[in-house]
């Protein structure tokens, strides 16, 4: 079913976030069904021949296709604006897929230096096992994105907001680079969420997310999605999932479909105590740097203005005293955890140097604007006084 045919298109994605996509059984629940099921059984072996061939609809096995899944494929592709989508076990899962399933030996990918430390990883260090060549550039510096082009170049790559230091790339600009050159773009949209930035619409050809992060939003279950054209799915994606096997479950695809119906409510509330936070630690005399894209001292505040529809839940920020300084901060939070995980219910708070960019060098930390006092913090749904007066509170331990 295309979005123009879907019912719920038509609406804001406020409706679209609670009804899209829902299948209701025979009995006509309010809420969506579980479907916990490994397979499926057939009317006859003429319709399961049928349902194998893909000349009837329906489902075959839940590594692949199950009622849970479809929801939540359906209700992030009128979300989003894609056409198609296939979910997955893990954010990584949807990552490596997206770039991994359309290359073979002796294409070439060029991605942005600033991201996530598994997302650099799989760039830097897997695709070369397989014959594929990278090249990592300034994601900021449109001229490193076209130097580093070549014939080979199939596959563009970047996150913005980056992580953790919140630069926003010009999805836009590169995306013209990308296809000038014969190349996809895809971009990983975490940090901005599906409510403060669209991907597609600027020009990106492919979308990933780790929906462990803002679409569950309650740290309860991992999950991951994929979303593009129908001919990018069908011929890259959907049956590299299908043999391969890095599948969501029933039941986390089950939970993220019940997430989606607070998103733009907890997105919004988040990004607003973000904001309030940013404004106070810009201020804050044991702060050296302060980094929010939603603030007019934002590095590329004209850029976020263009392609951004709000700010951000997270704020990165610079301790001063080092390492030790900011240990002696996190260590006196009391209502801000620290974790590696973003996007929660919970405040949380992370020092990016030592858990998620860990693998890097010193020199490339520093590169990336990765200091010893940097933290990434992710504002979550409690009182933002609350949150203001515990990060004070620590601070002065600082």
């Amino acid at each position: 079913m295309s979005e123009s045919n879907s019912p719920t298109a038509r609406y804001r994605p406020e409706t679209r976030l609670v009804h899209s996509g829902t299948i209701r059984s025979e009995f006509g629940e309010t809420s969506e069904a579980l479907f916990l099921t490994q397979g499926f059984v057939y009317d006859s072996a003429e319709q399961c021949e049928a349902r194998f061939k893909g000349e009837e609809p329906g489902y075959l096995y839940s590594r692949f296709s199950n009622p849970n899944i479809a929801m939540f494929e359906r209700r992030m592709i009128e979300l989003e604006g894609a056409e198609a989508a296939r979910a997955t076990a893990t954010g990584m899962a949807a990552v490596t897929t997206a770039i991994l399933a359309p290359l073979k030996a002796g294409d070439h990918v060029v991605a942005s230096k600033a991201m996530f430390g598994s997302c650099r990883y799989v760039v830097e260090d897997l695709l070369p096992r397989y014959g594929i060549q990278s090249t990592l550039v300034d994601g900021l510096d449109l001229d490193q994105w076209q130097k580093a082009m070549r014939p080979n170049t199939r596959t563009c790559f970047l996150e913005s907001p980056t992580n953790p230091t919140l630069d926003v790339l010009d999805i836009t600009a590169i995306a013209e680079i990308a296809h000038q050159g014969g190349a996809r773009l895809i971009v990983d949209n975490v940090f901005a969420t599906p409510i403060w930035q669209s991907p597609l619409s600027l020009g990106a050809d492919v979308v990933v997310y780790s929906a462990t992060k803002h679409i569950d939003g309650q740290g309860r279950c991992l999950g991951g999605i994929i979303l593009s054209s129908e001919a990018f799915i069908a011929e890259h994606i959907h049956n590299f999932l299908r043999q391969t096997g890095p599948s969501i479950s029933p039941f986390n695809a089950w939970v993220m479909v019940k997430g989606l119906e607070t998103l733009a409510v907890r997105v919004r509330a988040q990004t607003e105590t973000a904001a309030a936070i940013a404004d106070v630690l810009a201020k804050h005399p044991k702060i050296s740097r302060l980094i929010y894209p939603g603030r007019a001292d934002h590095p590329q505040a004209a850029t976020v203005k263009k392609q951004m529809r709000g700010g951000s839940t997270l704020v990165g920020f610079e301790v001063k005293g080092g390492k030790a300084a900011a240990f002696r901060a996190l260590n006196a939070l009391k209502i801000a955890r620290i974790s590696n995980n973003l996007g929660d219910a919970k405040s949380l708070v992370t020092h990016p140097a030592t858990t998620t960019h860990q693998r890097l060098t010193p020199e490339a930390r520093a590169e990336l604007g990765i200091s010893e006092g940097f933290i990434r913090l992710s504002a979550g749904l409690e009182h933002r006084d609350d949150l203001i007066e515990d990060l004070q509170s620590a601070l002065e331990k600082a």
